[in-house]
């Protein structure tokens, strides 16, 4: 499974303490643009879909409010994980 994969999975389980720096990768993996806002605030455009989130700051990970958004917006741009049966 690649990294790209276990990040995925991570925000659509919803855990907290993910790396915002894997959360960009991810992103652009999967064709996102990404732009800076001001102060710590980035503009995300994926599949037509657009929001903008907050880089977290001083720590470098992300809270569970802030991984729920970001699962939103994936779901949004149809990015999504196969469930196993």
């Amino acid at each position: 499974m690649s990294k790209h994969q276990r990040v995925l999975e991570a925000i659509f389980e919803k855990r907290a303490n993910i790396a915002w720096s894997d959360i960009e990768s991810m992103l652009l993996y999967y064709g996102a643009e990404i732009s800076e806002g001001r102060g710590s605030r980035v503009r995300i455009a994926l599949h037509g879909v657009r929001a903008v989130f907050h880089r977290p700051h001083p720590k470098k990970e992300t809270d569970r409010g802030a991984v729920a958004s970001m699962q939103r917006f994936l779901a949004e741009a149809g990015i999504g994980i196969e469930r196993k049966s």
